[in-house]
């Protein structure tokens, strides 16, 4: 049998990520060639991968970025099971490594930026595989987004577990820093279903006239008139629950689309992306 020497346990940790531990009983099991131990603690995490696929991952960290120029974003979503894990360095580390991977590459899907390769020749995907073996826990990437607009904002909430990008046009060259991550932590804090009301989809629609139609009914209102009533709950739905058309938290005497508008005429967004973590 191969002698494992403190220098081989360390060289496999750097190559790895693993634990000291882990990455000795690896090395005496593959007696010393250095792939065959890679492969079994890849193995490793693949088997606490699959035991786990099914437990709840609640806690976990988002991460954002906007390019230079302000005309794209990308926002990455982690996801663990306990709150302990989502704050040791080697997570929040992963975390940065899958953003900066999404940047690099410019994945249009998740699953193309889970296989992009790292500079040590694995996936990315490989690499979340290998710190579910260190950590017993499952990780899951639970959002992944690329947006792109004339101006794009973004916002992380101060839990970390919430974050926002959201695409603006009709800038006009005006200073939309402010006003965009107002928008972007409007959609944080009041999670509309969509832009406007053309943007809900047909079956959200039917669903909100007939519950109005129900509560109308209810209340023994005639049936010639429920059709009416379920049309104004309906466009009260879309007052709350779009985002153009929702009071601004900060400033309730106006809504989104106005607050835009003010800031330069005909502005207005054309598309967002919320995540939350657990929620």
């Amino acid at each position: 049998m191969a002698a494992i020497t403190a220098q081989d346990v360390n060289k496999l940790r750097a190559m790895t990520g693993a634990g000291m531990m882990d990455c000795k009983k690896a090395l005496v099991e593959a007696e010393g060639d250095f792939e065959a131990a890679r492969d079994i603690l890849r193995k490793q995490g693949q088997k606490i991968a699959d035991k786990r696929s099914d437990n709840a991952t609640s806690e976990g960290l988002v991460l954002a970025s906007v390019s230079e120029d302000g005309t794209n974003g990308k926002l990455v979503a982690l996801a663990c099971e306990t709150e302990p894990v989502s704050k040791v360095a080697d997570f929040r580390n992963l975390v940065q490594q899958i953003l900066d991977a999404a940047v690099k590459t410019n994945a249009a899907t998740k699953e193309e930026l889970l296989a992009a390769s790292q500079e040590d020749g694995r996936s990315l995907q490989d690499h979340i595989t290998d710190l579910m073996g260190k950590i017993g826990e499952k990780l899951d990437v639970v959002a992944y987004a690329n947006m792109s607009a004339e101006k794009v904002a973004s916002y992380i909430h101060s839990d970390g577990k919430k974050g926002v990008l959201v695409g603006l046009k009709n800038v006009n060259g005006a200073d939309v820093e402010t006003v965009g991550r107002d928008v972007a932590m409007q959609i944080v804090a009041m999670k509309p279903v969509a832009v406007d009301k053309d943007g809900v989809d047909s079956a959200t629609v039917e669903r909100e006239i007939e519950i109005g139609k129900e509560q109308a009914r209810a209340e023994g209102k005639p049936e010639a008139m429920l059709e009416k009533i379920a049309q104004g709950k309906l466009n009260k739905f879309y007052k709350e629950n779009t985002l153009l058309n929702q009071e601004f938290v900060k400033d309730n005497s106006v809504t989104i689309a106005q607050l835009l508008d003010k800031t330069s005429k005909g502005m207005t967004v054309t598309d967002f992306k919320r995540v939350a973590i657990g929620a």
